[in-house]
């Protein structure tokens, strides 16, 4: 059977104690036989599926042939931030799962091809972009998430000059803050925003636009402002003692560690003071939140209100969850947390629950079975439930936003023609490579308008 090039990843064992990368990358040898796999069809599925629209049949020739600089060059041409993509897209979901091989087999390992090429041109400091002379126009792009970095590229390969305000003292957004080292390394990170750098993009730190500097006041500045302020307000559950000691969002945990090192023995914000956490919740970020809590030293329990085939995670992530050391409680529902005498968690009620039909996002419904409580003892609870967006920026301003915080757009403007849109901000929480696409489709609209 033809079977794809799986890749190798880093022991679990090993793994669990240490916020080293998983997965390792393939070598040469790996990518070129799994390159040799692609049909080169005549039209490409997969292609139609990627929201940037990669042209992966040739970058995959370039490979075979072992041109890898235009493979990445093929790759620039579609998207700014391939070495990123590479690791946390879900091509799965989208251009992997249109693949023809797949129908009768494995689909072609497209991510893990796209991240060896990116891999390569970071270790061979490649940097192909091709930028246009300066027009004389200016954007200032709020948030350096990937929607932001993406629109950034956009602009500067047309001569447009980017400033991108950022309200932490890192540059990346989600990329940062959200996605742990053993999944996205930040040098990673770093080097994608270099390149931008190189490009030209100038990125202000500390700099909360709706506090330090309004929104009216790019306006008068720049030709164009870009909101790409993602959600990063968390959600919570609407529980009796929500608030006591221990309960946090994925947002704080995550922010804690992969932005202030909250591992380290010296760390001024230290994450862990007890040793066992449920994680509330079954999507990547709370995959990566009770991830990252086993690394720190917890024991790590995941309460989820469907069944493991319902979990809206990666299938690898999930995976990786298993091998790591990682439990399920499955159709549980938090009903209350429990606390001792000084209001600290001591463990969470649930409600059991059933499977229902279908209901209308596809999924099969759910609800409680009469009568039917548990209690499962923890020391730290984390709400993994999703994300808002953090009306900061908007606020005082003339941008309307609709009852659940998101900015209404067409064809990536606001009701001001002059601020444009785009990402979680747009759309709510949602993946990576959406947020770029949206990034991508906001930068034409920005160029066609004040060019």
């Amino acid at each position: 059977m033809d079977e794809k090039i799986e890749m190798r990843n880093l022991d679990p064992e090993r793994r669990s104690h240490t916020f080293e990368e998983v997965a390792l990358g393939y070598s040469d040898e790996e990518a070129l036989k799994e390159a040799n796999r692609c049909l080169q069809c005549m039209n490409p599925r997969c292609v139609k599926e990627c929201p940037v629209n990669i042209e992966i049949p040739k970058f995959i020739k370039a490979i075979r042939e072992k041109k890898l600089e235009e493979a990445y060059n093929i790759i620039l041409e579609s998207s700014s931030l391939p070495a990123i993509c590479g690791r946390v897209c879900p091509q799965e979901k989208q251009c992997e799962k249109m693949c023809i091989k797949g129908l009768k087999g494995d689909a072609i390992a497209i991510g893990s091809l796209e991240r060896y090429v990116a891999d390569y041109a970071l270790e061979h400091k490649l940097n192909v972009s091709k930028v246009k002379s300066k027009i004389g126009k200016k954007v200032a792009i709020v948030g350096s998430g990937p929607s932001g970095l993406t629109c950034a590229g956009e602009l500067l390969k047309e001569g447009i000059d980017v400033t991108i305000y950022e309200s932490l003292h890192k540059a990346g957004g989600v990329l940062t803050y959200g996605i742990p080292e053993f999944r996205l390394p930040k040098k990673i990170v770093e080097n994608e925003i270099n390149l931008l750098k190189d490009m030209g993009a100038d990125i202000i730190l500390n700099a909360v636009i709706g506090k330090t500097i309004t929104l009216e006041e790019l306006e008068n500045t720049y030709d164009a402002v870009y909101l790409a302020t993602g959600a990063g307000l968390p959600k919570f559950l609407g529980i009796p003692n929500e608030n006591a000691n221990g309960v946090f969002s994925a947002n704080e945990v995550l922010t804690r560690i992969n932005l202030m090192g909250s591992y380290e023995e010296d760390a001024k914000t230290p994450i862990k003071k007890g040793n066992k956490a449920l994680v509330i919740g079954g999507g990547n970020v709370a995959m990566d939140a009770a991830r990252s809590l086993k690394r720190v030293g917890y024991d790590v329990t995941i309460v989820y209100r469907r069944t493991m085939e319902e979990l809206p995670a990666r299938k690898m992530e999930i995976e990786h969850a298993k091998e790591e050391g990682i439990t399920f409680e499955l159709l549980r529902n938090p009903k209350e947390v429990i606390i001792d005498e000084n209001y600290n968690v001591k463990g969470l009620n649930v409600s059991l629950m059933e499977l229902t039909d279908v209901d209308e996002s596809g999924r099969r419904g759910v609800k409680e079975i009469p009568d039917k409580v548990e209690e499962i003892s923890c020391d730290t609870i984390v709400v993994a439930l999703g994300t808002m967006p953090n009306p900061i920026a908007t606020e005082n301003s003339d941008i309307v936003t609709d009852d659940y915080g998101l900015i209404p757009v067409t064809e990536s403007v606001t009701n001001n023609s002059r601020v444009y849109a785009g990402g979680d901000a747009v759309t709510g929480a949602a993946t990576v490579i959406l947020a770029m696409e949206a990034g991508k489709k906001a930068a034409k609209q920005i160029i066609a308008d004040i060019k």
